[in-house]
């Protein structure tokens, strides 16, 4: 009896024992199960916070983005559309370059004509100018400027560099019409495209704007087909018409029957192109413009347009470009407001006429297309040019 009792103390104990043992590995088991949840639990949270934090962040880069993408407009407000700092310059006469803008200064270099250069500033009647060999200071009556570089709104399309209009009566001129009678386009870092390279006097350039702001207003633009003109181009056109009409009688009672003369049409003397205050434009209406950025300022561009039908064709040298039932002197800026109108002049042909007329600038009794600065004339009247050079190099950056 004695003996059963110690075996069944024996086993209570044993069990006790093996209890304790089984529940101590037990929470050993459950502990790191735990630790790892509780790990598992810390880790998830950290990620949903970082998650969040990198969604914040790409919303606010996204709507970053979209405002960086759509800049505000910033027009211009001077006498062009953008500054004439950084625009492309060119000597169209032998330029003396001076230390200071005082003509009593030193003369540091003299640009030879067809110079390039690049307009830094201007000050009173002087910019400071810098070009692959010198920088100074030219007075700037009487350089040219690119108009591209400062009336980037208007449209340009001057087809003598390629393909040229030029006719006379309808018929084409041999070696002329469709020909390229000399190269004037680069790229131009300022725009940001290839364009006409369309210099004029400086003085010119601010009647020009003038009219393209009138012309703008009445939702059109000037479409600008030339200004200066080589000679040697111009000679070549003279030469060409004079043996066509010889030939050609329909030509030659066009062009040189009176009233008029072939010299109103073409001639090979140094003409106004040549000069720098003429211009060669029509007239369009605005199909499409397109707001472009130059550095800081925008423009509204014209993208697409529709040329109004005008009296003749572009450079159509005979009659029936004339303006005027006579000819007029266009060394007057009073004399042709008595003259009579042809009754081909047709509105659009008008309207390009009172913009020109209104921003300063005289018609050619000859061409409805060309209109003359005589205030620019008569300044560079002691110091013209001869027309000898081509410009094919554009120094314009962003303004």
């Amino acid at each position: 009896m004695k003996r059963s009792k110690k075996i069944i103390l024996g086993l209570v104990l044993l069990v006790i024992v093996l209890g304790s043992v089984s529940l101590f590995t037990f929470n050993k088991l459950i502990q790191p199960a735990t630790n790892e949840v509780q790990n598992s639990t810390t880790v998830n949270n950290g990620e949903t916070s970082t998650n969040s934090t990198t969604s914040n962040s790409t919303s606010e880069s996204q709507e970053t983005t979209e405002t960086s993408e759509e800049p505000e407009e910033n027009p211009y407000e001077g006498t062009f559309e953008l500054p004439i700092k950084n625009a492309s310059g060119y000597a169209p006469i032998d330029l003396e370059v001076k230390s200071q803008a005082d003509s009593d200064a030193e003369t540091e270099e003299t640009l030879e004509p067809g110079t390039a250069f690049r307009i830094l500033q201007e000050e009173d009647d002087w910019w400071e100018i810098e070009s692959e060999e010198t920088q100074g200071w030219i007075e700037h009556q009487y350089a040219f400027i690119n108009l591209p570089d400062v009336l980037p709104s208007a449209a340009y399309n001057n087809t003598n560099t390629y393909s040229s209009l030029y006719r006379s009566v309808g018929i084409e001129i041999p070696e002329v019409t469709d020909h390229s009678l000399y190269d004037s386009k680069a790229e131009n870092e300022r725009l940001g495209k290839e364009e006409f390279i369309i210099p004029v006097l400086y003085t010119t350039a601010k009647k020009i704007y003038e009219a393209q702001s009138q012309a703008l207003e009445n939702g059109e633009t000037l479409l600008i087909y030339e200004t200066y003109r080589p000679h040697n181009a111009q000679e070549k056109v003279y030469d060409q018409l004079t043996e066509l009409a010889e030939e050609n009688d329909t030509v030659k009672a066009g062009a040189d029957t009176a009233p008029w003369e072939m010299f109103w049409f073409i001639n090979d003397d140094v003409s106004n192109h040549q000069k720098g205050f003429a211009i060669d434009v029509s007239l369009a209406q605005i199909d499409e413009q397109e707001t472009n950025f130059y550095g800081d300022y925008s423009v509204d561009v014209v993208e697409d347009y529709t040329e109004y039908e005008m009296p003749s064709p572009m450079h159509e040298l005979s009659s029936a470009s004339a303006v005027f039932t006579q000819p007029v002197t266009s060394l007057d800026e009073d004399a042709w407001k008595d003259a009579e109108l042809r009754p081909e002049m047709n509105q659009a042909a008008l309207a390009l006429q009172g913009y020109f007329v209104n921003a300063g600038m005289t018609p050619l009794a000859s061409e409805w297309w060309h209109f003359n600065d005589l205030e620019a004339r008569e300044q560079v009247e002691d110091n013209e040019s001869n027309g000898e050079y081509t410009l094919k190099e554009v120094m314009s950056t962003t303004p």
